[in-house]
């Protein structure tokens, strides 16, 4: 995973107290990640089965408060969902936002491996459920039907993303 990557590498210090993840010490059990991946967009039209196949892939990873969890600009590998705290995403110094549980982040460079468009840091202590790229296209093998699911919840963030910015430019020409 890119976090505990980072850890490995050096680039995240164990010195700091703040910003040291750490391996989920009370691991999420199945039937909780299920309910958790049930209301991501992504995975809201996936059977039981499918959904089984999803959480067990889904590994539990709690990480402190000031850790950077994703960097803009750095290759994507992992797909979170938000259990429990809060995350601030910096888009630029102009657009950023709060994530809160039920709130999930990763998934366009999951789909296409390339560098992320924004930076998103633990605002509290953080549980999370993370999905590594590589589990997640041998899932999209077995479940070729979540593609399509996919690709209409990517389509809906990006309309309204431009709605969004549509009516802020509208409101600003005033």
């Amino acid at each position: 995973m890119e976090l505990i990557g980072r850890m490995l590498d050096g680039s995240i210090s164990y010195g700091d107290p703040g910003l040291e993840p750490v391996p989920s010490a009370a691991s999420i059990k199945q039937d909780e990640k299920m309910e958790r991946l049930e209301g991501v967009p992504l995975f809201e039209r996936c059977t039981r089965r499918e959904l089984r196949a999803i959480a067990r892939i889904a590994e539990s990873f709690d990480a402190a408060a000031g850790t950077v969890l994703i960097r803009a600009g750095e290759p994507g590998e992992e797909f979170f969902l938000i259990v429990e705290g809060t995350a601030r995403v910096h888009v630029s110094a102009k657009k950023r936002a709060r994530l809160r549980a039920g709130d999930f982040f990763g998934e366009m460079s999951l789909l296409d491996g390339e560098p992320r468009s924004a930076t998103v840091v633990a605002e509290t202590a953080m549980r999370l459920l993370v999905i590594s790229r590589r589990n997640f296209s041998g899932l999209l093998e077995k479940v070729p039907g979540m593609v399509q699911t996919l690709l209409a919840t990517l389509s809906r963030r990006v309309r309204l993303g431009e709605r969004a910015l549509d009516m802020s430019r509208h409101a600003s020409s005033r």
